[in-house]
């Protein structure tokens, strides 16, 4: 059975110096920025895909310490090894893993983290449930579990079922941090995709698009026609 350390050396063997600075960068981790502070050993996605194919068995617990490590990396591998797990998983061991997954939410802390795996664990497992949580992270005061309420939803909108996207959605439109807005406008327009009819709606009652933050308009509307795209960003309809 791996261990948590034995992950770690594998990611760190397959460094590649020129792609840490290149994720560094691009994971926006300067002061002030939403990743500050974030490491990165130089990894690629691919390579850790690989790497989860052969790891045939790991205890959670080998899981939760790899999430909490200061690297990105290693970070990513363990909640894309609770995402492999979940699905295989047994309902006893589904509970297991969306448990760890909600007290991890601290460490899944960029955009990539949350939307490679919330959906596929958070959203799934919610499906039959109750979505309160969802609502509770929406209005939390952390960035990530604000995120990770929207990006999850994903997983209903993809079955047609709107209502949780449009209620979190309403409760995040005003916010501030542009990773949100995105991934508001971005569920948005995956609504559309599905029923144009529903998305117009939200936009326009009461004139709503006149005051959404402009990221989250223009995400929502990008598939739109572009006269009626134009006509939305210049508060004409």
């Amino acid at each position: 059975m791996i261990t948590a350390s034995e992950i770690k050396e594998e990611l760190l063997r397959n460094a590649i110096p020129e792609k840490k600075a290149i994720l560094s960068s691009f994971f926006k981790t300067g002061k002030g920025q939403y990743g500050e502070g974030d490491k990165f050993i130089g990894v690629s996605v691919e390579t850790q895909r690989s790497l989860l194919k052969r790891v045939k068995s790991i205890e959670l617990s080998e899981i939760e310490i790899l999430i909490a490590d200061e690297y990105h990396e290693c970070r990513l591998t363990a909640l894309l090894l609770l995402v492999a797990m979940y699905k295989k998983a047994k309902p006893d061991q589904k509970q297991a893993i969306f448990d760890l997954y909600c007290k991890s939410t601290k460490y899944i802390n960029s955009w990539d983290l949350v939307d490679l795996t919330a959906p596929n664990i958070i959203g799934t497992h919610l499906e039959n449930q109750s979505r309160e949580l969802l609502y509770k992270w929406a209005n939390s005061d952390l960035l990530w579990e604000q995120r990770i309420s929207i990006v999850s939803t994903i997983i209903y909108i993809r079955k047609n079922d709107f209502k949780d996207a449009l209620s979190i959605i309403s409760i995040l439109q005003n916010n501030k941090h542009d990773l949100i807005q995105k991934a508001a406008g971005w569920m948005l327009r995956e609504i559309g995709k599905r029923n144009f009819e529903v998305e117009y709606k939200f936009l326009t009652e009461n004139n709503r698009y006149k005051e959404l933050p402009r990221t989250l308009l223009r995400y929502a509307i990008e598939k739109f026609p572009e006269e009626m795209r134009q006509k939305f960003l210049h508060s004409e309809i």
